[in-house]
C-alpha cells in the first residue's frame, strides 16, 4: 500500500522505494510452477531503489530473495539444493547450458522437470562472477540460458550493450519461454508494468527539474544504450 508522506525520501518497506515513488499499486504478484531463487550481490541490495530485483521477488508468489556472495555454505540455499525429488539450476550463460529458446518443449520439460527450482544471480557481471566462482554449491548447478533479441527497457542504466537485460525482464523472457513450451501456465502480460512505471517516473524526473522527490543535481540527460561505453568493467548481467 502506498504511503502519503510529507518527506518525499522516506521508504516504502513492501516495494524498497522512495514513498514518493512507490510501486506497490503496480505490482500484482503471478503464481509460477517454478520457484524462481534470487541470489543479490549486497552491493545490487544498496542499489534496490534503481534495481529490479526486489521488484521480480514481489512479483512472484513462488519467490525468494537470499543476499549474500559465497553461499556454498548458506544454510537456506543448501535446503533448497538438497530438497528430495527437486531440480534446480542456474540461468547463467555458457556453451554448455541449456538453451531454451533452441529447445523444444518434449526436451525442455524432460530437462527440467515440471517444478524446477531457478536460480539468479542479481548484480554486475563483476559481482556475478564473483558469486559464482565463491559458491561451490552453485558450480554444480546444471546451467539454462536464452537468447536475447530484444532492447532493455531500462534506458537510465549504462550496459555494455543494448540486449543486456534486468533481472525482471530476464524473469519475464524466460517464463514466456517455458510457456511456450507448456511448462508455466501463467499470464504475463502485466509483468512488467511495475518496471515500466519506474522507468516512467525516473525519465519524469530528469526532465522535470521542480520535482521535489528528484534530487536537483542529477543529471539531466538520457543515453541510450546503443550510445554506452563498452567497456568489460561495467559489463552488467542482471539488475
Amino acid at each position: 500500500m502506498r504511503v502519503e508522506v510529507e518527506n518525499p525520501r522516506i521508504k516504502c518497506y513492501q516495494c524498497m522505494r522512495p514513498a514518493s515513488s512507490c510501486l506497490c499499486q503496480h505490482i500484482s504478484p503471478i503464481r509460477t510452477k517454478t520457484r524462481f531463487i534470487i541470489l543479490m550481490h549486497p552491493k545490487e541490495y544498496k542499489k534496490e531503489k534503481n534495481g529490479t530485483g526486489h521488484m521480480t521477488k514481489l512479483q512472484l508468489e513462488n519467490s525468494e530473495l537470499i543476499v549474500g556472495v559465497d553461499f556454498t555454505h548458506n544454510k537456506r540455499v543448501n535446503e533448497i539444493l538438497n530438497k528430495e525429488g527437486s531440480r534446480s539450476f542456474l540461468l547463467y550463460p555458457g556453451k554448455d547450458s541449456f538453451n531454451l529458446s533452441t529447445r523444444r518443449s518434449p526436451e525442455t520439460i524432460s530437462f527440467m522437470g515440471n517444478a524446477p527450482h531457478l536460480f539468479i544471480l542479481d548484480g554486475t557481471w563483476p559481482c556475478a562472477r564473483k558469486i559464482l566462482k565463491l559458491s561451490k554449491n552453485l558450480q554444480k548447478l546444471k546451467r539454462v540460458s536464452f537468447d536475447n533479441k530484444v532492447k532493455s527497457k531500462f534506458i537510465l542504466k549504462q550496459q555494455p550493450t543494448s540486449l543486456c537485460l534486468s533481472t525482471i525482464e530476464s524473469v519475464h523472457t524466460v517464463l514466456n519461454l517455458l510457456k511456450e513450451d507448456g511448462m508455466e501456465q501463467c499470464e504475463t502480460k502485466d509483468f512488467l508494468i511495475p518496471f515500466e512505471k519506474m522507468m516512467e517516473y525516473q525519465v519524469e524526473c530528469v526532465f522535470n527539474p521542480d520535482n521535489k522527490s528528484y534530487r536537483s543535481f542529477a543529471r539531466r540527460e538520457i543515453v541510450t544504450k546503443d550510445m554506452y561505453k563498452q567497456r568489460s568493467q561495467r559489463s552488467v548481467i542482471l539488475k
